[in-house]
Order: structure tokens, then C-alpha cells, then sequence
């Protein structure tokens, strides 16, 4: 989520104003006022349903909305400072809301033949929101687009080159989406049975915002086409980091990471084999530090964050964390937010110094507001 502009304390307290912060539960108010950073992500409440809380980098939740069903990812328009929390695969909603209060506002619902990946990105001045979905019949990827200042309507959508895509990010020139396509056929009459896996063709694909226009497409080896491109970041350099999920064999480990640019070859990180062997073939989010120069790939099956260095490659340290998926950068420039799906909230690297833990159960990813 590093390419959203962030919404730091000043702005959130402006925006949220006194009678919000009256309104908050005891120790709520003072705790925005203390953060240096806020984040969103969505969760598992401990009696039961799904939700999405705004918390601060220790971990206190200072609002919430419910939702319907599990939520993934997390975006945020400063313009409006609303969120959007999309709707895990194979779902059909994604609910507005306004993450001062903890307010729900609307809830989008993708159009018939039509469901969420979990992930979207508004466009720069707010006035558009765009999301990953599935034209399931016809087994293509889609970016939908929708008009904010109409309600959220749907005004268009233009093809990614591929099945399955997942996460999608508007590049810092403001002007080009890359979209991680998964290359796995689903159909909700199949739950979220994987109905290709001897034929998929993941891809990275580099496309125009304005019209749809793919200007840039990259395809994995051969040998490697059950290798799921998932999750994405983009570094300092303009490098965006990929990190991927293995539906081949157990017992071969494929090399899940890699970065790739338009007019280049996609590479694949080096990474020595234990290191690889840690990510158990499975990558669930992957972020970059504010300043880009870190990179850490999440994978909540090995209970492993790995950060490496965005200029060489190099892998910097290899961190347990139980169930450990959410990532985000946080207030440092070379740090990292992370959590866990027992709760625990973290920054990387001290996390001994750093854990605490929320009496929730958190999903994949997290959104930085600052």
C-alpha cells in the first residue's frame, strides 16, 4: 500500500474533529493522539463474524466497522478520506466507510458475472475507485471501474491480459496499473476449487489507466506456469516486487519472489535455499518500507517474513512470526508493520520490543494511513 497517499494524525484528528473524539471509548482519543501512524486491515472478531478495524501501531483498535463476510485488502482515497474494504474471493461486496468513526457509508456490489478479488486502488484525485474481479463464465480478469462522485456506480471495466488477478497498484506516475493476474480459473459454482491448475499462465502485466491499453506483459518460464503471481510492491526505484504462491508439487520449491519493470525481463529474486524453503511455497502480502529500500514478503503457511534488499536483492534477515501476513511500512523509513492471525502486531525488526496483540484474529493484509 506505499503508493496511497497517507493520512497522518493531523489530518485524521482534523478531519475527525472533537465531538468524534468524545465519542470514542476511554483511552481511544488519547491514543490517536499519541500515534504516529494508524493502519486498517480486516479481521475475525473473537465471537464470531468478520470486520474492519483501524488500529495504531501498538495494536489498540480505535474504530470498527462489521462486515458481512471475511474482508481482504484495504484502500483509501485523502480526498474524500474514505476507505473501502474489498470482500474476500469468491465475494461480491465492498463496503465504504469512514475510518475516524468506524462508520459504514455504502456497500458496492460487483454486477451480475462479476465478484471481487480483494484488492483495489482509487485514481489520484479521488474521483475513481478500480478493483480486481472475475468475469467468471468467461474466465477473464478484469479492472472495474467505478465513479466515486455517483455513488460508487460502475462506469466501465478493460480486460488484464489474464485469469485471476489479484492485487493491482497504480505506479507512481499515476498513469499505469500493474496487476498481479494469478492465472488460476475459479467459478463460485466451485467455492474456491482451483479449475486449471495443468494449464495456468500467471502474468505480470503493466497496463494504461486511462483507456485499458496493455503496454507491458510478462510471462513465467514454462516450467514454472504453476507459479501464482499474487501480491505486489513497488520500490524506490520504481521496481515493483512480486511475491507468488506454488500450485505444483509439495515437494518441489520454486523460488516465490522477483521484480520485474516495463521493457525488462522479469527476474526472480536469488535466494539461498533455506530461505525459500521458509516461505512453505506460499507468499500472502508483500510491502516496501517508506523509503523503498526494504522489501519483506509474508508468508503466513512458514510463519516467515523475509525482508530483502530492494537495490541488490539481498536477503537482509529471515523473522518468525506465527501466522504472519500483514505488512505495511511504518512510521520509520526502513521499518515495517506486521501482524499475525493470533493477533499479534508488530514492527519489524525488533519485534520482541515490538509485539502486542489484538483481541482480534487479522486477516492477510493491512493498509498504512501514515
Amino acid at each position: 500500500m506505499a503508493l496511497i497517499r497517507p493520512l497522518d494524525r493531523r489530518t485524521f484528528l482534523k478531519g475527525a474533529g472533537a465531538a468524534f473524539l468524545a465519542t470514542l471509548a476511554p483511552g481511544a482519543a488519547e491514543a490517536i493522539e499519541r500515534s504516529d501512524m494508524l493502519f486498517a486491515s480486516a479481521c475475525d472478531l473473537p465471537g464470531g463474524g468478520s470486520a474492519c478495524a483501524v488500529f495504531d501501531e501498538r495494536g489498540r483498535i480505535l474504530s470498527r466497522i462489521d462486515l458481512p463476510d471475511r474482508g481482504h485488502d484495504v484502500t483509501f482515497d485523502p480526498v474524500s478520506r474514505r476507505a473501502v474494504v474489498f470482500a474476500r474471493r469468491p465475494a461480491t461486496f465492498a463496503a465504504v466507510f469512514d475510518p475516524r468513526s468506524g462508520k459504514a457509508e455504502t456497500t458496492i456490489v460487483s454486477q451480475e458475472g462479476r465478484h471481487f478479488f480483494g484488492h483495489g486502488f482509487f485514481s489520484p484525485d479521488g474521483a475513481l475507485l478500480y478493483a480486481t474481479e472475475n468475469d467468471y463464465d468467461a474466465a477473464r480478469g478484469l479492472i472495474g471501474v467505478y465513479d466515486v462522485r455517483a455513488g460508487y456506480s460502475k462506469i466501465g471495466e478493460f480486460e488484464t491480459g489474464g485469469m485471476d488477478p489479484h492485487e493491482a497498484l497504480l505506479m507512481p506516475d499515476g498513469e499505469t496499473i500493474v496487476v498481479a493476474n494469478g492465472g488460476i480459473e475459479t467459478h463460485p459454482d466451485f467455492g474456491r476449487q482451483k479449475l486449471n491448475l495443468a494449464t495456468m499462465e500467471p502474468s505480470l502485466v503493466f497496463i494504461r489507466r486511462r483507456d485499458g491499453q496493455i503496454l507491458d506483459k510478462h510471462v513465467l518460464p514454462a516450467d514454472l506456469h504453476q507459479l501464482s503471481i499474487r501480491h505486489l510492491a513497488v520500490d524506490a526505484g520504481g521496481a515493483v516486487w512480486f511475491g507468488c504462491q506454488y500450485e505444483g508439487p509439495e515437494t518441489e520449491r520454486p523460488v516465490l519472489a522477483g521484480c520485474a519493470r516495463p521493457g525488462e525481463t522479469l527476474r526472480l529474486a536469488d535466494l539461498d535455499e533455506a530461505h525459500v524453503g521458509a516461505l512453505a511455497n506460499y507468499v500472502g502480502s508483500v510491502a516496501c518500507s517508506r523509503d523503498g529500500s526494504r522489501v519483506a514478503f509474508a508468508s503466513p503457511r512458514g510463519n516467515t517474513v523475509l525482508v530483502l534488499d530492494t537495490a541488490t536483492g539481498a536477503t537482509i534477515e529471515s523473522l518468525s512470526l506465527q501466522e504472519g501476513c500483514g505488512l505495511a511500512p511504518d512510521a520509520s523509513l526502513t521499518g515495517l508493520m506486521a501482524t499475525g492471525g493470533n493477533g499479534a502486531v508488530c514492527h519489524l525488526p525488533d519485534m520482541a520490543q515490538t509485539m502486542r496483540r489484538a483481541e482480534v484474529v487479522w486477516d492477510n493484509h493491512i493498509l498504512a494511513f501514515g
